[in-house]
C-alpha cells in the first residue's frame, strides 16, 4: 500500500495511490492522525486505512504536475507539532559512500580515513546474529519537521553554505507509541541533501553540512520490499538532462542490518518518547559531487526508487544575497 498526504488551502486529506488516481480516506487528515488510530486499535496501518477508504478519487497525473488546486505534503509530517518530527541518518552504510568520503578526506600520508575504518567495522560487525547488538552505525542529525520538503518544493543552498548536492536515499518512518515503543510505520525515497564542499574541507564539518532541508516522498510505501531496490538518479539543467546514475540500496546492499540501525537509533530513551515521528535516512551509494558535478540555482534533482511509487523531484533553490552576521542579544 502506498499512502500520500494533500493539501487544498487549509483543508488536508490522505489518500491512497491507486494509479492512475488517488483514493481519498474519510476521518483523517494526515498519516500520523491514521497512524495513531491504527495504535489505539492495535490494527495494521494498511488495515486502518482500508476502512475508511471512500468513492472519492482525484487525478494523480494533475497533483503531481503541480496542475491541481490539491498540493502534495511530504510523506510524513507531525502536522501540530513540525518540532516533534526529528530527522535524522546513517552514513557509511553503502561501499560507494565510504568511497567517496576517503576521496573527500584522504591525505597522501593516509592509507585509511577514519571513514573508511568506520564502513570497515560495519562490514564486520553491522549485521550481527538475531537478538544480539552489532556495532554502532555513523549517525547524524538533520533537524525537525521544519525542514522537511515534498515533491516539488525546492531545496535550498543558504547564503551561509558553500554549495548543496543530491543524496538519493531511502527512508525509514516511524511514531512512537505511548508505551515508548517505536513502531515503523512505512518507508519512503527521499533526498537527504547536504553542503558535500564544506565537509570535504576537514570530515569534523560534517555535522554542520548535514544541516540543510531535505526531501521525503511523495509516496510513503507500507510493508515495502527493502532487501534490494534499483535507484536511479537524474539532474537536468534548462529542461535536459545533465548528469544521471543507476546503484542498488537496500538491507543487502548495505553493511548494516536494518535490525542494527533501528536498534541504534532509537536505544536512546530521549528517540523514545511517546507520539513522537522519526524520520531516518539509510545512506547512499553514489553522489553526483563524487562525479564532479557543480549544482547551480534551477537544476532540478530526480530520485526513483523500484517499488516506491512516483519519482521525487525538487528544483534547487541557491540563495542570492551574502551571509549576514548573526548578532546574539542580551537579554
Amino acid at each position: 500500500m502506498r499512502l500520500v498526504q494533500i493539501k487544498r488551502g487549509i483543508v488536508r486529506r490522505v489518500a491512497i495511490v491507486e494509479e492512475p488516481n488517488l483514493r481519498l480516506l474519510d476521518g483523517c487528515q494526515s498519516i500520523y492522525e491514521l497512524a495513531q488510530a491504527a495504535l489505539a486499535g492495535a490494527i495494521k496501518l494498511s488495515d486502518t486505512a482500508k476502512k475508511r477508504v471512500t468513492s472519492d478519487t482525484i487525478k494523480y497525473d494533475t497533483v503531481y504536475d503541480g496542475e491541481s488546486d490539491w498540493q502534495l505534503l511530504p510523506a510524513i509530517d507531525h502536522p501540530d507539532e513540525p518540532a516533534r518530527c526529528l530527522i535524522s541518518g546513517t552514513g557509511l552504510t553503502h561501499l560507494g559512500s565510504a568511497r567517496d568520503r576517503q576521496s573527500m578526506h584522504a591525505a597522501a600520508s593516509e592509507e585509511l580515513t577514519d571513514s573508511m575504518k568506520m564502513f570497515r567495522s560495519g562490514v564486520e560487525g553491522g549485521r550481527p546474529e538475531a537478538g544480539k547488538i552489532g556495532v554502532p552505525p555513523e549517525w547524524f542529525y538533520k533537524g525537525t519537521g521544519t525542514t522537511l520538503r515534498a515533491h516539488g518544493q525546492p531545496l535550498d543552498v543558504p547564503s551561509y553554505a558553500e554549495d548543496g548536492g543530491e543524496e538519493a536515499e531511502i527512508a525509514g518512518i516511524y511514531l512512537v507509541a505511548p508505551n515508548g515503543t517505536p513502531h515503523r510505520i512505512g518507508m519512503a525515497g527521499g533526498n537527504e541533501f547536504s553542503d558535500h564542499r564544506f565537509e570535504k574541507k576537514n570530515y569534523l564539518n560534517l555535522a554542520g553540512s548535514k544541516l540543510r532541508t531535505c526531501a521525503l516522498g511523495p509516496e510513503l510505501v507500507v510493508d515495502p520490499e527493502f532487501k534490494s531496490v534499483a535507484v536511479e538518479v537524474k539532474i537536468e539543467r534548462n529542461a535536459a538532462e545533465l548528469w544521471s546514475t543507476k546503484f542498488r540500496t537496500g538491507e543487502s546492499e548495505m553493511c548494516h542490518s536494518l535490525q542494527n540501525l533501528e536498534h541504534h537509533h532509537f536505544k536512546f530513551e530521549a528517540h523514545r518518547r511517546p507520539g513522537d515521528i522519526h524520520v531516518h535516512y539509510f545512506g547512499t551509494d553514489s553522489l553526483s559531487f563524487g562525479a564532479g558535478v557543480q549544482l547551480q540555482n534551477g537544476d532540478v534533482i530526480q530520485v526513483a526508487f523500484e517499488g516506491f511509487g512516483r519519482p521525487l523531484r525538487n528544483p534547487l533553490h541557491v540563495a542570492q544575497q551574502s551571509a549576514n552576521l548573526v548578532q546574539v542579544a542580551s537579554l
